[in-house]
């Protein structure tokens, strides 16, 4: 039996004190840059799943205490791609994004699983870049401007 997706996901916007912000481009699609980002597990908290989504994606692991992930209290609908509707259950066509963000120091090794490149862009460059109207908009709102 297939294990249809959630239509529910965590967006962490990771930026560096230079006010950087790290994107990644995905494996299915050359042209598809984003943030971190992955559905939220049954029984997981969307907090929980950007603490998993940070580790599994960039291999950055964050303490709660030392290093928290901010909540931005935003919650996106967005249309799921037609391309990628297969994945959720028949007849689901809009995802539900709880958004995030966290400054990391941007020396910190970066070990990719699920995507084939990324890159440290200015926050104007990321902005252009990513693919998502929402996690543009996320980027714009919640990296700071460079001091």
């Amino acid at each position: 039996m297939t294990q249809f997706k959630r239509p529910e996901s965590a967006l962490v916007v990771i930026y560096d004190n230079q006010c950087r912000v790290l994107l990644l481009r995905r494996d299915d699609d050359a042209q598809f840059w984003q943030s971190v980002t992955g559905t939220v597990e049954a029984g997981e908290a969307p907090i929980q799943t950007a603490y998993r989504e940070v580790w599994e994606e960039v291999g950055i692991k964050l303490d709660p205490v030392n290093m928290p992930i901010q909540d931005c209290h935003t919650v996106n609908q967005f249309e799921i791609r037609k391309r990628w509707q297969h994945r959720y259950p028949p007849g689901v066509t809009v995802n539900t994004e709880y958004v995030f963000s966290v400054c990391v120091d941007g020396d910190l090794p970066i070990c990719l699983t699920e995507h084939t490149a990324y890159e440290w862009l200015s926050k104007d460059a990321a902005v252009k870049r990513v693919w998502s109207e929402t996690n543009r908009l996320a980027i714009a709102q919640f990296v700071p401007e460079r001091a």
